[in-house]
């Protein structure tokens, strides 16, 4: 009897282990807007849903890092859902305050930018299986707008 329980659970566990999960990765993290007290840039995250059916997304939680000091952190409480068999590209603004930025001045002089590193963790509501947290990082460089690019 025991050796059937542990062929059942072993078998639960292999299907589950080859269940397709959403893929998602990073196209571009560009400035996007400058307000009175933050700079604000733009994530852009390519999402594939594998599944037929819309699945929902409970959260996208954000860490955005310069020179291993932590410049924005936080969470977009339930963003949507991904469309099913659809690749979306889903926008993930990152709030900075100016404050923060004033402390890469030595980084940004240099060569007006700021090289990141992005953390980005996409949780989804699965039927059966529950929340999966989906992880995705990247690191490039963050080009700041001139006065010429106003004008």
């Amino acid at each position: 009897m025991s050796d059937l329980v542990d062929k059942a659970k072993n078998f639960v566990a292999e299907k589950i282990a080859n269940i397709k999960k959403p893929e998602a990765t990073v196209t571009d993290v560009d400035f996007k807007n400058l307000s009175r007290d933050s700079v604000t840039f733009n994530a852009k995250v390519s999402v594939s849903n594998p599944y037929s059916t819309s699945i929902p997304i409970c959260e996208i939680s954000y860490t955005l890092k310069s020179a291993t000091r932590m410049i924005a952190s936080g969470t977009i409480p339930d963003p949507g859902s991904l469309p099913g068999n659809v690749t979306t590209v889903l926008d993930v603004p990152v709030k900075t305050p100016y404050t923060i930025l004033v402390s890469l001045a030595r980084d940004i002089g240099a060569d007006w930018d700021i090289d990141y590193e992005l953390d980005l963790g996409f949780t989804f509501d699965l039927p059966i299986i529950g929340d999966i947290t989906l992880p995705l990082s990247t690191k490039g460089e963050i080009k700041l707008p001139t006065i010429s690019d106003f004008f």
